[in-house]
């Protein structure tokens, strides 16, 4: 009978078990210097070779910059302007098409971590650079439901997430033709579903003359909501999946730009209304899954539901007070979340009003801030210079925020602020 290998050859079985623990040994080793290896490189991010890209160089990343900086990151910037306000804070600056396929491709292949202070940006490109092993955050996915305004807005419907009543439309014949045979009812909200920002592509059309004036493009008929407020919530999602919400503000709006004017922490609307807001504001987020800052506008409705506006998967106007008011600024959020850091407390310091400032009308050229020694002097006041060189009528140059322990005496100061100062041309 053969003997077994255990029983009646004891030196193979001690030379095998040998084996099996050098195996086990170099294994375990291996897998320790891989996973030190892949810990060093993905989260040795400060004062060290790795590399942060950022599409876009305007406002948003010029003060995201301020957090990189901070934390000595080493930042690579595409902007399609040779004076964007990034330039002089980056270490490394592009100027490109930001929705051209090959600029976009060739640019991300340079940094290890690929993010956005901008929407429009080419999709395809962050896809292939996702493919080929760029973290990008927010994700080609996540931007691509967002870019165009009739895919965001039948999301929502797909996901059950509470919104105004619309229809889409190819073209501006779809749309009068719905409006002639009663299917669109006015008055309504009119939006481009492309490249709409800063007031541009909204419009609320009251009569047949205003519908005359749009353009014809892909576009969305959207119910005029009755409703007692503007909200927003940013919510921050790291790379990790942590999830913190910042407490809801109030914006105000100029009603011929529609854009905020004013932006108020915290938003004067009883605690419930404010819970249901932060809620909505977390559904949304689980159903984009993003990574990063995502920024909810909502609408109150006299009845206090709470509907969705509109989304921004990126820092965003409506969390520009958090600098000077929160523990941790939306920008400094932004960038522990796309890297995977742990997010930072989103309380609120002191209340905090933040006041837009956006070009005069009538006025185009080089830029004059008229009356700034005047508003340093209020109590609180904290100014924010863009760095855009030229002035138009509504451009946003910079913001002032406002800080105070009561939220009336910094509505107040808001107010004076506003009617203060001045950005005109020379």
């Amino acid at each position: 009978m053969q003997k077994s290998l255990f029983i009646g050859d004891s030196k193979k079985f001690t030379r095998l078990h040998d084996l099996i623990l050098r195996f086990l040994v170099f294994k375990k080793l291996f897998l320790h210097s891989l996973y030190h290896f892949y810990y060093s490189k993905m989260t040795n991010y400060f004062s060290s070779d790795f590399k942060l890209g950022i599409l876009g160089g305007g406002q948003l990343g010029k003060m995201m910059l301020y957090e990189t900086r901070k934390y000595d990151i080493c930042t690579y910037v595409l902007d399609p302007s040779a004076d964007a306000p990034c330039k002089i804070a980056c270490n490394h600056f592009e100027q490109g098409d930001l929705m051209d396929y090959e600029t976009v491709y060739q640019f991300g292949k340079k940094v290890d971590v690929l993010t956005f202070e901008i929407e429009s940006v080419n999709i395809q490109a962050l896809q292939q650079l996702e493919d080929e092993g760029i973290k990008v955050y927010p994700s080609a996915s996540t931007l691509e439901k967002i870019q165009n305004k009739g895919k965001q807005k039948l999301f929502y419907q797909a996901q059950g997430i509470p919104t105004a009543n619309f229809s889409t439309f190819d073209t501006k014949t779809a749309l009068t033709a719905a409006v002639a045979d009663q299917k669109v009812i006015m008055p309504f909200v009119w939006k481009s579903t492309q490249g709409g920002y800063d007031g541009k592509g909204v419009a609320i059309i009251r009569t047949a003359a205003d519908l005359d004036k749009l353009p014809d493009t892909e576009c969305i008929a959207e119910q005029l909501v009755d409703f007692k407020n503007e909200l927003a919530v940013i919510v921050a999602r790291s790379a990790t999946n942590e999830i913190k919400t910042y407490p809801v503000v109030e914006m105000e709006f100029h009603p011929e730009a529609n854009q905020v004017e004013y932006v108020i922490c915290p938003a004067r609307i009883e605690d419930m209304v404010a819970q249901k807001a932060r809620a909505v504001a977390e559904k949304v987020s689980a159903a984009f899954q993003h990574v990063g800052i995502f920024a909810v506008e909502m609408f109150q409705t006299q009845e206090d539901d709470i509907i969705v506006n509109e989304v921004a998967p990126r820092p965003h106007n409506s969390g520009h007070y958090s600098i000077e008011a929160s523990y941790t600024n939306q920008f400094e959020q932004h960038i522990r979340a796309i890297l995977g850091l742990p997010l930072g407390a989103t309380d609120s310091k002191v209340n905090g009003i933040m006041v837009n400032l956006v070009g005069a009308e009538g006025h185009q050229g080089n830029v004059v801030y008229k009356n700034m020694d005047q508003i340093m002097q209020l109590e609180g006041v904290i100014p924010h210079i863009y760095g855009k060189k030229q002035t138009h009528p509504f451009r946003k140059m910079g913001h002032v925020t406002i800080v105070h322990s009561d939220i009336d005496t910094a509505r107040s100061i808001a107010e004076k602020v506003k009617n203060t100062i001045q950005v005109i041309s020379q």
